[in-house]
């Protein structure tokens, strides 16, 4: 069997495979974000490792109560999220800075005023935005005492989140990445597949700080003694959304996929081409095995899952992110309100850190209903503007499949499936992002072939298919796009 560890935004999520793609054991726990200030986002790095180490021991022991043995270990993480620690003591000098943080937008401005950022999208397939880990490895750098002369005598080490829990899981013995998370840092040159001496200086960088960069399918090292009753080789590494794609089998240049977690990620498989999107759309790479890379298109949405979440925990509108359907359903339409959380700011294609969240349409009459059901309808409409950008840059799919937390939803589904107007496909694990890694680690430990052979193992639990009238979804993408413009507008 093979340990998938899903190292999330807001919880942390341990699975159990068998050599089917069958899931044996699970567990998962949230754990508390941070908002220590306007446009700021932490998490506490103990969280991240304890948490993850806690529902990895559960599901462990269930499927060891169930026969089972853990040949392998997969490892996937919300990317871009920050942290750097000790290489002496192992503790982090910083709260993680997440990916979702806003705190660099000024420094990100004020680069592109200087004219960095068609270098920097030239080497990395990134736009210059706080979103990406470079800005936060240099506000850690020039914010917590003594870190930056630290960090260029070797003391201190950086890593995305898996690196940081490769780092816990082998005792310190292994400091890497993958060329996925390797990607999403601003710091390393796609093409080359290689960290950029040129990125690393506009950017202040030491590359002693930096992590070793790997396959995808690669050894990682074993997990230390008293973790687990026996080590387990680390053999699978990659980006939750990469790993969603790869989890969804999207192999084939063409393939396109959608996952609805705290954000959302659209993945288009371009193959051996790194293709440069003309609509702000990134280029990254999907996945690199046996050193041979397969590129993307990736459209990123800040806020997906997240809006349910705010609807639970600050405006007490429902009591269970699933309770979010009923609503919707109980309204015939949503007498035009419309939602647009851009609480962090927006991402693809407008890529504008300033812009806040606003409620457009509102009057007398307008409920907590329809601000529940403004929130589902805005992930549909951000993810069309993504398909909109790809389409622009040449792209026709056919059907788009999804995964994360949010496609049990079938309200949103079908809503998704009418407004892009393509077919919508959901998997039969859905917890694909999971099911990437443990892909990726089984490959690794020869229970898996390559892409061809897990490929056979994909399955549909469900499509949905368009019912909307052309005229009513235009209507609909109408109204979206001049609340997202007024958004602007007052942000301004």
């Amino acid at each position: 069997m093979i340990l998938a560890l899903d190292q999330g935004t807001t919880s942390s999520r341990a699975i159990v495979f068998d050599n089917r793609a069958t899931v044996i054991a699970q567990a998962q726990q949230e754990f508390p974000q941070l908002y220590p200030g306007d446009g700021m986002v932490e998490h506490r790095p103990e969280d991240l490792w304890e948490v993850t180490y806690r529902v990895a021991r559960m599901a462990v022991r269930e499927a060891i109560d169930r026969g089972g043995r853990i040949a392998a270990l997969g490892l996937t993480n919300q990317r871009e999220t920050t942290l750097i620690w000790d290489r002496d003591t192992g503790e982090a000098i910083h709260n993680a800075i997440v990916w979702q943080d806003r705190r660099t937008a000024g420094l990100c401005r004020d680069m592109k005023a200087a004219g960095q950022e068609p270098e920097i999208t030239k080497r990395t397939g990134l736009l210059l935005d706080p979103y990406f880990s470079a800005s936060k490895i240099k506000w850690i750098l020039d914010n917590v005492d003594g870190a930056r002369e630290r960090a260029k005598k070797g003391k201190l080490a950086f890593g995305t989140v898996d690196s940081y829990l490769i780092w816990k899981l082998t005792g310190g013995r292994v400091h890497a990445t993958d060329a996925t998370n390797a990607s999403r840092t601003s710091l390393f040159n796609i093409h080359s597949q290689q960290w950029d001496e040129e990125l690393l200086l506009m950017f202040a960088i030491p590359k002693s700080l930096l992590p070793e960069v790997r396959d995808c399918a690669a050894d990682y090292g074993v997990t230390a003694r008293g973790l687990f009753d026996e080590a387990i080789p680390i053999s699978g590494v990659a980006g939750d959304q990469q790993a969603a794609a790869f989890g969804q089998c999207c192999f084939a240049p063409g393939d396109i996929k959608s996952t609805y977690g705290t954000g959302c990620f659209m993945l288009l498989n371009t193959g051996a081409d790194a293709v440069t999107s003309q609509n702000r759309l990134l280029t990254t790479v999907g996945y690199r095995l046996k050193g041979q890379v397969s590129y993307a298109l990736e459209g990123s949405i800040f806020v997906a899952g997240a809006a349910v979440q705010w609807l639970r925990d600050q405006m007490k509108f429902i009591k269970t992110a699933p309770d979010s359907e009923g609503v919707a359903r109980s309204l015939g339409d949503n007498a035009g309100v419309y939602l647009v959380p851009a609480f962090t700011g927006l991402g693809a294609p407008h890529w504008q850190p300033e812009v806040r969240g606003a409620l457009f349409g509102m009057t007398r009459a307008t409920g907590q209903a329809e601000i529940v059901r403004a929130a589902l309808e805005s992930v549909c409409y951000q993810t069309a503007d993504l398909l909109a950008a790809m389409q622009q840059d040449g792209v026709a799919p056919g059907r788009l499949k999804v995964d994360g937390g949010m496609v049990g939803n079938d309200w949103v589904l079908q809503y998704l499936s009418d407004i892009l107007g393509l077919e919508v496909s959901r998997p039969r694990v859905m917890e694909t992002t999971a099911l990437g890694a443990a892909f990726l680690a089984g490959i690794k430990a020869g229970i898996f072939g390559g892409p061809e052979e897990i490929g056979k193992v994909w399955q549909q639990e469900q499509q949905f298919s368009p019912a909307m009238a052309e005229l009513e979804r235009v209507r609909l993408l109408s109204g979206w796009q001049r609340a997202v413009n007024a958004a602007k507008v007052f942000s301004e």
